[in-house]
C-alpha cells in the first residue's frame, strides 16, 4: 500500500485536530485540548482511488509554528498539506491565504487545499467570504468537524489526486 505524508497547517484553535479525529476515528470532542508539537494519524482511504490502495499519514500541527513551519522538519517529504481556517475568525483565513502561498512557494508542485471549518456555526458568514474561499473555488472544502460534513470527501479528493500527480 501506498502512504503519503500530509500536513494540516493553520492557527490555533482552527479544528486541526477535531478535523483529524472526524476523519480517522469518526468522532468529535467537544474538549479542546490544544496540540503540542505535532499529532500524527493513519486514515486509509476507502474505497481506494482507481489507482490503488492509499494511506494518509495526516500531520496535525501545532498552530504556533506560522510560516516558519515551512523550514520545519515536520514538512520534510509532505506530499500535500490542508490549510484550514475558522470561518467564525476572520484573520484565520486571511492567515490560511498566506500559508497557502507560502506552502505554494517552499513546495512547488505539491498538492494543497483550503478547509474553511467550523462551518456547522457560520450563520451566514459565509456570504463574507473572500472570492477565493467561495463555495465551488477550486481546492477549497467547507467543512464542520463537528457534524462531518465534507471531511472525508476534502481527504479522499486529495488522495486521489496525489496518486494522479504521482507525489
Amino acid at each position: 500500500m501506498i502512504a503519503r505524508k500530509v500536513m494540516l497547517l493553520g492557527e490555533i484553535g482552527v479544528g486541526k485536530s477535531s478535523l483529524a479525529r472526524r476523519l480517522v476515528l469518526d468522532r468529535f470532542d467537544s474538549d479542546y485540548l490544544p496540540t503540542i508539537g505535532v499529532n500524527v494519524y493513519r486514515y486509509e482511504v476507502k474505497p481506494p482511488p482507481a489507482q490503488g490502495p492509499i494511506s494518509l499519514i495526516v500531520w496535525d500541527t501545532d498552530g504556533n509554528f506560522g510560516e516558519s513551519i515551512f523550514s520545519h522538519v515536520y514538512m520534510k517529504q509532505a506530499a500535500a498539506a490542508f490549510i484550514v481556517g475558522d470561518i467564525t475568525r476572520r484573520a484565520t483565513l486571511d492567515t490560511m491565504l498566506r500559508l497557502r502561498s507560502g506552502f505554494r512557494d517552499a513546495f512547488p508542485g505539491r498538492y494543497d487545499a483550503l478547509i474553511v471549518n467550523k462551518m456547522d456555526i457560520a450563520a451566514g458568514e459565509e456570504a463574507h467570504l473572500p472570492d477565493a474561499l467561495a463555495v465551488g473555488a477550486p481546492g477549497v472544502y467547507h467543512t464542520s468537524a463537528k457534524t462531518g460534513d465534507n471531511v472525508r470527501r476534502a481527504f479522499d479528493e486529495a488522495a486521489a489526486t496525489i496518486l494522479r500527480r504521482g507525489l
